[in-house]
């Protein structure tokens, strides 16, 4: 089912909304009757494009050419513009959708993002994809999800993951070049899984989730009371000066995540 202002799908017990026009974030992932994503308009889960997290103060290069991207999240830009964005929905069936739009100011330049959605009542793959209608550029792309700290009864849950390494963070919160070994938490931290991403999130006797992704990097951000934040991203915070991936003509970005679940 959709409408203007949102898409639903279903499959099995497990219900689905995305909202295009708000950014096509996805604002409620009901499995069993049981919300998993913090509420708000700020949040469920949005796509992080075209760069995820924060770019040192605003700036990058592509070349020769420096450019200046607003400063959101003073002294740095942070998030990409995709979740302040409308996007069109291309298609919208009952368990499968697909979205776009095209990339415009501030970012300088002109080319399309795709996401698109596929549910089953078992895992949600999600897939993102930027390609250029001419220039090369660097960027981004990832999801920024707020699972729930709790669902309401039961423990907080507890997140499992096996990283090789962790970005060390500056007092700025960008990685400063070094990679240490991982440190407890609370974090707001990128780490490295070269083998592909998979973080466990574990709510006791009721459900165990896993993101996974072929994409190498991941942040943690647990520094809240309400929710947790497992990011899948093709580079670390950043990444547009430090790890450029170029959007060419021939080449587009894309970059994929899948989570399962299951009752316990």
């Amino acid at each position: 089912m959709s409408s203007e202002e949102s898409v639903r799908l279903g499959a099995g017990d497990v219900e689905l909304t995305v909202h295009p026009a708000n950014g096509c974030r996805i604002g409620s992932l009901r499995i069993g009757g049981t919300e998993v994503l913090r509420q708000g308009e700020r949040y469920g889960s949005f796509p992080m494009v075209p760069w995820c997290g924060r770019t040192r103060d605003g700036q990058f290069r592509n070349g020769d050419v420096v450019h200046q991207l607003p400063l959101n999240a003073a002294p740095h830009a942070i998030h990409g513009t995709g979740r302040d964005t409308a996007w069109r929905t291309a298609t919208a069936g009952k368990s499968e959708a697909a979205f776009t739009y095209d990339l415009a100011e501030p970012w300088p330049y002109t080319g399309r993002v795709t996401q698109t959605f596929e549910l089953t009542a078992e895992s949600l793959t999600l897939a993102m994809g930027v390609e250029t209608y001419g220039t090369s550029f660097p960027a981004q792309a990832g999801w920024h999800p707020w699972f729930l700290r709790n669902l309401g009864s039961g423990e907080d849950v507890r997140v499992a993951f096996a990283p090789a390494w962790q970005e060390e963070r500056g007092e700025d919160h960008l990685p400063t070049g070094r990679r240490i070994d991982p440190l407890p938490g609370p974090w707001d931290d990128c780490f490295g899984m070269p083998d592909g991403l998979s973080v466990t999130l574990t709510w006791p006797e009721q459900l165990e989730l896993t993101v996974a992704s072929r994409a190498e990097w991941v942040v943690i951000y647990d520094e809240q009371a309400e929710a947790v934040c497992v990011e899948p991203q093709s580079g670390p915070p950043n990444g547009l000066n430090t790890h450029p991936e170029l959007v060419t003509p021939i080449e587009p970005l894309e970059v994929t995540t899948t989570w399962t679940w299951r009752r316990l």
